[in-house]
């Protein structure tokens, strides 16, 4: 019977700790996709071109790991200020959904 009962609290703390690998995994690509995110929409902001409405696509290397970027800009109803959204991807083709998705506003330069 004790046996059985050490058997199964082993089973439990093996999955615990894998739920715990999974979790940290998933928070790290979060974190980085997020500062990506970020670094583009300084990137943007600090750049003294007005950009078009459309989108513009790359890649990055964060933390070892390539990285695709996706920013669509949008009009908005001030003719000075323009809305960015930017999705981050692991660099994945399969990937269809972004780990991160942002929305930052730019004002015009000058």
């Amino acid at each position: 019977m004790a046996l059985a009962v050490l058997a199964i609290a082993l089973a439990a703390l093996v999955k615990a700790a894998g739920n715990n690998a999974h979790n940290a995994i998933y928070l790290k690509e979060k974190t980085l996709a997020h500062w990506i995110a970020m670094n583009k929409a300084a990137e943007w902001r600090l750049q003294d071109q007005w950009p078009g409405v459309g989108k513009q696509t790359g890649t990055v290397l964060m933390a070892e790991q390539e990285w695709r970027w996706q920013i669509t800009t949008f009009e908005t109803p001030d003719k000075d200020v323009k809305r960015i959204e930017i999705a981050v991807f692991p660099d994945d083709d399969e990937v269809e959904e972004p780990t991160v998705r942002r929305i930052a506003y730019l004002g015009r330069p000058g």
